[in-house]
C-alpha cells in the first residue's frame, strides 16, 4: 500500500468515532494524504464546532512532517520561533500544530497520511489515535530525528 484509498480513510474515520463514542467523547477526525490533502473530515454529533479545523490541522502536520504530533512537541518547545514560521510558509495549506491526537499513518514501512483526532482531553485524543491505528494494522513506530532505525515513536 503505497497510498491512503477513501475506504481506508474512512474505516480509521469511523473506528475513531466509535471508539470516542464508547468513551463518551463527542469529538472531530481528519485523515489525510501523504501530501496533506483531506480525505475525509467528520464530526460527530455534539462536538464543538472548531474541532474539525483543528483535527484537520493535527492530520496536516502529521503526514508534511512525517513525524506524530507527540514527536514534533518537544522540537516546537525547543525551536518556537521556527515552528511559528512553518505556517507562514507559502505552500503551507494549514497551520503545524504539533500536538497530542496527531498520528503519522503508515503502513509497511511507507507514510501514506496522517490522522488528526480533536475534542477529548490530549491523553484522550492521543488514545484514541493510537489504538485504532494498532488495531488497524497501521505503524506507530518511527525513528529519531536524525537517527536511522532508531525507533521513539511512543516515548
Amino acid at each position: 500500500m503505497s497510498s491512503l484509498s477513501l475506504d481506508a480513510a474512512d474505516a480509521i474515520a469511523d473506528a475513531v468515532i466509535e471508539r470516542a463514542r464508547a468513551l463518551g467523547k463527542a469529538v472531530s477526525v481528519a485523515v489525510v494524504d501523504a501530501g496533506g490533502f483531506p480525505v475525509t473530515i467528520r464530526r460527530s454529533d455534539g462536538a464543538r464546532p472548531l474541532t474539525p479545523d483543528i483535527a484537520r490541522a493535527k492530520a496536516y502536520t502529521a503526514a508534511v512532517m512525517q513525524r506524530p504530533g507527540k514527536m514534533l512537541k518537544k522540537w516546537q518547545e525547543s525551536q518556537p520561533v521556527f515552528f511559528s514560521q512553518l505556517s507562514q510558509l507559502p505552500g503551507a495549506a494549514m497551520p503545524i500544530m504539533a500536538a497530542d491526537g496527531s498520528v503519522t499513518v503508515k503502513k509497511d514501512g511507507v507514510i501514506i497520511g496522517g490522522l488528526g483526532v480533536a475534542g477529548g482531553t490530549a491523553d484522550e485524543d492521543q488514545q484514541i489515535a493510537d489504538e485504532i491505528l494498532e488495531t488497524l494494522g497501521y505503524e506507530l513506530e518511527f525513528p529519531a530525528w536524525g537517527v536511522p532505525g532508531k525507533p521513539t515513536g511512543k516515548e
